[in-house]
């Protein structure tokens, strides 16, 4: 039986013997050998030198990330950087409206990212917020960069 393909003609009987393998020479795709037994951390330190001693634990690196992830948004950093940088220490959430050019309700979301990360603090003074920045968090954060 004669299977048409446009011009090319394919008999079925034949389809069951293509191989559809590829040959890959293992050789051709080797993986580096890994160190291992007693010598494997020597060898390594060795070749790609000594890690550095004052690593992040991971319940460290989680409270950092989060820091990091709050200050990944440049409103949030302009923020923080008003904040921080404000002569009384604290900043009325009316003036940061004003300073960014941004709708209360965004500056009140992005404050409110920065309070949960630990960044900054609040406190409510008659109708508005005033904010201050967290020093102990921003020297961790100062401190994670090296």
């Amino acid at each position: 039986m004669l299977l048409s393909l446009g011009t090319i003609l394919i008999s079925v009987d034949t389809i069951p013997t293509i191989s559809t393998s590829v040959n890959i020479s293992s050789r051709q795709f080797r993986r580096p050998p890994v160190a291992r037994g007693a010598n494997a951390s020597a060898r390594v330190i060795a070749c790609c030198g000594a890690p550095g001693d004052r690593s992040l634990d991971i319940t460290q690196a989680t409270e950092l990330a989060h820091a990091f992830a709050a200050l990944s948004d440049p409103v949030r950093l302009r923020l923080l950087s008003l904040i921080a940088t404000s002569r009384n220490g604290e900043v009325c959430a009316c003036t940061m409206v004003e300073a960014l050019d941004r709708s209360q309700p965004t500056v009140s979301h992005h404050l409110k990212v920065l309070r949960e990360a630990g960044l900054v603090t609040s406190d409510k003074r008659g109708t508005w917020m005033w904010y201050r920045a967290v020093p102990e968090r921003l020297a961790a954060v100062r401190a994670a960069l090296g």
